[in-house]
Parts: structure tokens; C-alpha cells; sequence
């Protein structure tokens, strides 16, 4: 086979790689607000039509096209130059909504669904876990078909098996699996597995934004991992409760600072029912005690509105009063569905900069982020470079009104 030939055959299977990345990236089911466009990068090639074949929604390179003024459920489906059925979508477009942007500082208490394996250790020299494909990350979730909702359950259900083999139910990988350990006993005659376990987290962070229409609120922007596994903790429930600001670390080159909070006291004023890698969702059912007013309310831009230039966010630092201060969107990457990553901003109102340094870490459960809300158009802020506190990445807030009713 000559050289050339063998160029070509590497060339289609690239283009064909290519495609198929390109398609696997476009989701099945899409959530919309009313006229919104649907952005999406593609190639070209690619378009999306109804499915009665009859209205083309686009055939160009970059799908970015506006559906009617009308709420619902619309079928489509992906086509290849404009013949070939790739896949079908969904696409369920929601009314615009009205939210009251807030800002301010609260705490997080989480309930995780079974018991999170956050380590191992021997137990007077053996590893009753080995062999048994448990691992850190990994979800206990029943011992001998009795379900798990705490480690004292868990340390009841070993201890009472008196060292006999006990069949184990784990969630790995969004997979159930099931597997057998012989509980060790210990210098203090107890049985252990020999795993390092959790059942709850807190901490503190920042409350998006409340939605009077259905009660629902989003906080942080992103999901809370584990601590020690780095993984979304998997919940069953969890609250929602005040939080003091205790001190603020302003942020310094090569240093992020922080703002550190208190729970100790806090009163529980809702319930948290999602963690997920775009934020914590859930319902208030107390919304005096966050100074939270209906009046307050405005509408949700879509993604499309948003421009370039001078805005304001929304934050809380002296006393838990809540303030607006000057940024600057430098850049909207309006077809980004992936990631939080949604606006680059510059923090530049002199007071913000002179108390925090520029955009700080208000939040525990992972050191390395930020949040700040835009009031208008996004959510959370997050630190871009680590050597400069003033420039940072937001997040839609059309993004996680999407995700709230997502199920």
C-alpha cells in the first residue's frame, strides 16, 4: 500500500472521528426559555429539523437558531447534510422567569445516600477490605440487605455480624454492586472494615438566587466534592441554614484569600434536594431570615441579551449586608454548554478591591473556587489566574434555572 493511500484512509478516519465527537457532544434533551436560540458549535454539515421533516432550524457550521414563541415539548432530530437521521432530540422550551438575585452568605448542611468510603487502613494488621473492590469515592448503601443511612448504623450492622462474613451493597460508578467482607476485630475488641467512612458534610457559601414562582433557590455554582476523594457527594437530603461572616482574608498575588463563615447558630430556612456539578438546588421555606423581598424579582436574560461592558454583582461582606460593586464583562462565550465557564469579568470597583483584593474564595468545600453573583445575567465567579485576583469566569443564570427543573 502506497504512502499516499495510506495518508487518505488516516484522513476519512479523522473526519470521521471528528463527526462522531462532534455529534456525541450535542445533548439528547435540551431545556430552553421562550425565543431562546439553541448555540451549539458544530461542523459543517450538521443540521437540526423538526421531526415532520418539514421546517430546517439550521444547516450551516454553528446551529444557532431561535424556536417559536410558544412553551412545550418540540421533537427534532440531528441530520447529516440534511438526509442522513443522526439522533433525536428533545427539546422542552419553559416560559421566562422572574428570580430575586441575593448574594449573600449561608450555610450547608448535606446528607449523603449511604456512606461515602473516604479511606482504608489495616485493622491490627489485616485488610478486611482487600479483594473486595470497594474503593475510595465508593457509596455504601446496605449491610446484609438492611439499608445504610449513617456510619453508626454501619458500625452497629459490622460490629453485631461477631466477625462473620457480611454480603455489602456499593454504589461504584453509578453502578450497584455487591461484595463480601469478613469484619477484623480491633486492640479494642470491635469488628471494622477497615474503611474510613462519611455521612454528612457542611460549610459555607453563597446563595445565587430565589425563585418566588416555586420557592426553588441555587446556590455556589458548582457541586461539593469530598474533601478527600474529590469526588460530587451524592446526597439524600440536606438544609439550608444562616450564616455569619466571621473574617475576610483579602486576596494577595499567588494567595486567593478567603471569607470565613459560621453555622454554629444558623437557623434552618430550607431544604436542599441536589447537588450537582452546576450548583446546590432545593426549596425556602423561610426567606425573612436571608432578607430575601418578592419585590426584588427581575427577569432572567437569556444568553443572547447579555453584552460586553460595564455591570454590577451582587455580594456580602461587612456585617452580612448585602451590596452591589462594579465589574466588567470582557468576553460572553454564548455557545458554551459544557462547563460553568460562561463570561470572562474584571473585577473593577475600587471599595471590592481595597477589602477583598479582587475575587476571593467565600466557600469551603473547594478551595480553589470563588463566587460572586451578577445580578442580572449570571451567577457564580470564579478565579481564572491564580496570580490575579481581579479577573475571573461567571456562569449563566439561565443555566441554572435549566438545571433547577431538570430531573
Amino acid at each position: 500500500m502506497s504512502k499516499f493511500i495510506k495518508t487518505i484512509i488516516i484522513i476519512i478516519f479523522l473526519i470521521v472521528y471528528i463527526y462522531i465527537c462532534n455529534i456525541e457532544c450535542i445533548p439528547s434533551n435540551i431545556i430552553l426559555f421562550e425565543g431562546e436560540k439553541i448555540n451549539f458549535k458544530t461542523i459543517l454539515g450538521l443540521s437540526i429539523k423538526k421531526k415532520d421533516n418539514i421546517t430546517i432550524m439550521q444547516t450551516s457550521s454553528n446551529i444557532d437558531q431561535a424556536l417559536e414563541e410558544k412553551t412545550g415539548k418540540i421533537n427534532l432530530e440531528l441530520n447529516l447534510f440534511n438526509s442522513i437521521s443522526l439522533k433525536d432530540m428533545t427539546v422542552n422550551v419553559i416560559p421566562k422567569t422572574k428570580v430575586v438575585p441575593i448574594g449573600g452568605t449561608i450555610g450547608l448542611k448535606l446528607y449523603t445516600k449511604g456512606i461515602l468510603v473516604v479511606g482504608m487502613s489495616e485493622i491490627s494488621g489485616k485488610q478486611p477490605y482487600q479483594n473486595s473492590g470497594i474503593k475510595e469515592g465508593d457509596t455504601i448503601i446496605s449491610v446484609n440487605q438492611k439499608e445504610i443511612h449513617s456510619t453508626a448504623e454501619l458500625i452497629e450492622a459490622i460490629n453485631t455480624s461477631n466477625g462473620k462474613d457480611v454480603v455489602i451493597e456499593y454504589l461504584s460508578n453509578e453502578e450497584v454492586k455487591t461484595t463480601i467482607i469478613q469484619p477484623s476485630k480491633d486492640n479494642q475488641n470491635e469488628y471494622k472494615l477497615g474503611l474510613w467512612v462519611r455521612d454528612a458534610a457542611a460549610g459555607v457559601g453563597t446563595i445565587t438566587y430565589y425563585e418566588p414562582s416555586t420557592q426553588n433557590f441555587a446556590a455556589l455554582g458548582h457541586g461539593i466534592q469530598d474533601i478527600d476523594t474529590g469526588k460530587l457527594i451524592t446526597i439524600s437530603n440536606g438544609e439550608i441554614v444562616t450564616a455569619e461572616i466571621a473574617s475576610i482574608q483579602k486576596g494577595e498575588r499567588g494567595n486567593p484569600g478567603e471569607i470565613k463563615g459560621n453555622i454554629s447558630l444558623g437557623k434552618a430556612v430550607g431544604q436542599i434536594t441536589k447537588n450537582t456539578n452546576f450548583g446546590i438546588y432545593g426549596k425556602l421555606n423561610d426567606i425573612t431570615l436571608l432578607d430575601i423581598n418578592n419585590e426584588n424579582a427581575i427577569e432572567v436574560a437569556t444568553r443572547e441579551e447579555i453584552k460586553t461592558g460595564k455591570a454590577k454583582i451582587i455580594c456580602s461582606l461587612e456585617n452580612n449586608k448585602k451590596e452591589e460593586f462594579e465589574i466588567e464583562i470582557e468576553k460572553v462565550f454564548t455557545s458554551n454548554n459544557e462547563n460553568n465557564k460562561s463570561m470572562q469579568i474584571r473585577v473593577t470597583d475600587p471599595k471590592l478591591i481595597e477589602i477583598t483584593g479582587g475575587i476571593i474564595q467565600r466557600n469551603e468545600w473547594k478551595p480553589y473556587y470563588s463566587k460572586r453573583e451578577i445580578c442580572w445575567c449570571c451567577n457564580t465567579c470564579i478565579s481564572k489566574w491564580s496570580n490575579s485576583r481581579l479577573w475571573g469566569i461567571c456562569r449563566y443564570y439561565d443555566k441554572a434555572i435549566k438545571r433547577s427543573v431538570k430531573n
